[in-house]
């Protein structure tokens, strides 16, 4: 008898493990079916086995959504996933390892009118939501801006003042775990606005994935 459930035993941690290879093989596609339809207004979930399908088959990944307008999957691996929603929004979800065991999924949902503003997201692999600011510190303006030396904080005030909102663009790269949030509040400002801006614009913030949470790479300005 303690053979015998020594062999079960051994027989149900093979297929587990088999099991669990598997899923994590398949898992940005698994999850991005098995997403509530709550997270997901404009595609079905036939939709979005369709697009994995098209995808996979080597076709253009399009379908009609709920609104009766075309959404697209363009990039698809075993953990990134990018649709473009319509002429102006995009999504793109992440699949990220917390632990040796445990994923989080982070979603970035995008739209441009016309200037571009993103939405970061996180959820358990049940889709349930995460609080964002355990994962990840979003900027704020100053963030974005290099502050001058007293020869020219007049004009970076009166630079600064016309940017009175932030908008940030985020994207995923899909090769790796980097994050990069681009500021695009000069694209809602105006065209005379912007360039006075411009000179103390520093470059796009990049993430990256380590121990669980985003940090900030050290870039030059």
């Amino acid at each position: 008898m303690k053979i015998n459930k020594f062999v079960i035993t051994i027989f149900f941690s093979a297929v587990g493990l088999f099991a669990s290879n598997t899923l994590w093989a398949q898992e940005a596609k698994t999850l991005f079916v098995n997403m509530p339809d709550s997270l997901s207004p404009l595609l079905t979930k036939v939709n979005r086995e369709d697009c994995i399908d098209f995808l996979e088959s080597k076709m253009k990944a399009q379908v009609e959504n709920r609104f009766g307008k075309k959404s697209e999957m363009t990039d698809l691996s075993k953990d990134y996933i990018r649709m473009q929603m319509s002429s102006q929004s995009t999504w793109q979800m992440k699949v990220l390892a917390l632990n040796d065991s445990t994923n989080v999924i982070c979603t970035v949902s995008t739209a441009c009118a016309p200037a571009c503003d993103s939405s970061i997201r996180f959820y358990a692999d049940d889709w349930k939501p995460l609080t964002a600011s355990l994962f990840i510190t979003l900027p704020v303006m100053g963030d974005f801006l290099n502050t001058p030396d007293s020869a020219g904080v007049y004009e970076f005030d009166e630079a600064r003042r016309s940017a009175d909102m932030l908008l940030m663009k985020a994207d995923f790269n899909k090769e790796n775990t980097e994050l990069t949030v681009t500021l695009t509040t000069p694209d809602y400002m105006s065209k005379e606005a912007a360039e006075k801006l411009k000179p103390f614009l520093r470059r796009p913030i990049v993430y990256h994935w380590k121990n669980g949470a985003f940090v900030k790479l050290k870039t030059e300005d």
